[in-house]
């Protein structure tokens, strides 16, 4: 044991933690319930610097994607961390603080051995979260995680702000668990199609024959992107982008100078046009909307992201809609319904996604296709439904919500059911959204609020703002306000009146 010297307890706030150099290593030291913790400082997603995050509820909440971790020993709380943290010895002389620059050893217990079979559907941010869930909360059984790509399931969220922008090549697209993961732990990955599942009799039917019978089953197929119904939609270079071979595919025919038309303005729609932009396109957006995200930000944060691109060459054209894609064996141009030609090189469609279901026809759906879920996520015996594809219970109302991070809190809640748990979905929504290099962040599901209150201006970061439904807070949006928003994400999880949560972001910022 070598020990370092590293603060005084003086020196540790009662609210966040307090980051230090042990060695090489970066450590964050906690107060938790009066005791001093020392954990690593990076959090293990992304390597935010958890020492500019949030303490609350004793939880260590991350200032970048709000993964959550328990103050008292690190354990992972909420995702989109896999991994609880690292915690070093530490001890106090007096009122110095001395911590070891070697980790404890993993607490867990090797799973016991189990005779079931827990089959996983997709293998996307959801899929991954529950093999590794399982592992995690002592499954000693057959893990069994099926996908339709070749690869190990991979952070999707940076193809449309990285890799299009030609900051990250495809091929260094992170993947959400390295080769050696699935080996010690003894997780079976199996790359093929799931065709048809037959829930009585608990088996799954693959594209190439073969047949899979499971104990259990956790269905994460996510979302396919919706296709242009145009003219011309079949020309190779019009896109959608999901996957990493799709964002290839785009990085293939994009090349800087040329024209890029982009229809639709959803979430993927503009941070592909932010990055293509960046990559030194032309672009055109053709936007079913005037404000961008009115819905969810409300229109002083949809009108400043709408000017930020403005500021940066994107172009916009909201009056009219594409008729036909025209050229001669490649993309030439796109035609509105005005007449006009827009001259193009490329186009991509960012209008929707529709849930993965159609392996799961003889389940009930939808309407919109989705499979509807108790509030332990369970859509049959033995069978659950997680992430894009569940509509849930949320707040007394079912609901289907397409965020990253909000599969991987139903990958943990399904995973604590599949072996004998009753665990529910009480957590707050959260996505993170990327535009020429802001970063927007947005808490909770609000369909409509009666109060919209800033302090900053969207159109200047930082800035955050609470949107307010009869005095309480059913949202929050902010810009360069990580800290107060890591804090929300745990205070929301109980009802939050507007006048405290302005105190609670006053007191952090």
């Amino acid at each position: 044991m070598t020990l370092h010297r590293v603060a005084r307890f003086t020196d540790v706030p009662e609210d966040r933690g307090l980051e230090v150099q042990v060695g090489d290593c970066k450590v964050v030291l906690l107060r938790a319930a009066g005791q001093l913790r020392a954990f690593q400082g990076q959090c293990p997603h992304a390597g935010a610097p958890l020492a500019e995050g949030a303490l609350c509820h004793g939880r260590l909440i991350c200032p970048w994607h709000k993964a959550a971790f328990r103050a008292e020993d690190g354990a992972l709380c909420e995702p989109p961390a896999l991994d609880s943290l690292k915690r070093y010895p530490l001890e106090l002389r007096g009122d110095e603080v001395w911590v070891d620059d070697q980790p404890l050893p993993d607490p867990h217990t090797p799973p016991q051995d189990d005779p079931r079979t827990f089959v996983i559907v997709g293998a996307g941010a959801g899929g991954t979260a529950c093999a590794a869930a399982l592992r995690e909360k002592g499954f000693g059984g057959r893990i069994v995680l099926i996908d339709r790509e070749p690869d190990a399931g991979y952070d999707r969220t940076v193809l449309s702000k990285f890799v299009l922008s030609g900051e990250m090549p495809s091929a260094e697209t992170p993947p959400l668990r390295d080769d050696d993961f699935y080996r010690e732990q003894h997780i079976n990955r199996v790359s093929g199609e799931v065709t048809g599942l037959d829930a009585k009799a608990k088996t799954l039917h693959l594209s190439d024959g073969r047949t899979l019978h499971y104990s259990a089953a956790v269905l994460a197929t996510g979302a396919t992107p919706n296709t242009l119904e145009l003219p011309g939609a079949d020309l190779p270079q019009v896109f959608v982008l999901r996957s990493k071979a799709q964002a290839q595919s785009i990085m293939d025919a994009a090349q800087p100078g040329q024209r890029a038309v982009i229809i639709g303005d959803s979430f993927i729609a503009l941070e592909c046009a932010s990055a293509l932009r960046q990559h030194g396109l032309e672009v055109t957006v053709l936007a079913r909307h005037e404000i961008p995200f009115a819905a969810q930000f409300g229109e002083a944060v949809g009108k400043a992201i709408r000017a930020l691109h403005e500021e940066h060459g994107v172009k916009f054209i909201t009056d009219h809609e594409a008729r036909e894609i025209t050229g001669d064996g490649k993309v030439e141009a796109v035609l509105l319904d005005n007449g006009l030609r827009l001259s193009a090189d490329l186009v991509l469609a960012g209008i929707g996604v529709h849930p993965a279901t159609e392996a799961f026809g003889d389940l009930p759906r939808e309407e919109d296709q989705s499979l509807l879920v108790d509030a332990s996520l369970r859509v049959a015996d033995d069978l659950w439904a997680i992430g894009d594809i569940a509509t849930f219970p949320l707040n007394g109302k079912p609901q289907r919500i397409e965020h990253w991070r909000l599969a991987q809190q139903h990958a943990r809640i399904a995973a604590a059911n599949l072996l004998g748990g009753d665990e529910h979905y009480l957590d707050v929504p959260y996505f993170w959204t990327w535009h020429f290099g802001r970063n927007y962040d947005y808490l909770g599901h609000a369909e409509a609020w009666d109060a919209v209150e800033f302090i900053g201006e969207p159109e200047q970061p930082p800035f955050i703002g609470l949107f307010g439904s009869k005095g309480v807070v059913v949202a929050a949006v902010a810009c360069e306000e990580e800290r107060a928003m890591a804090l929300l994400a745990e205070r929301m999880k109980q009802p939050l009146p507007m006048d405290e949560a302005w105190r609670l972001i006053r007191a952090v910022r």
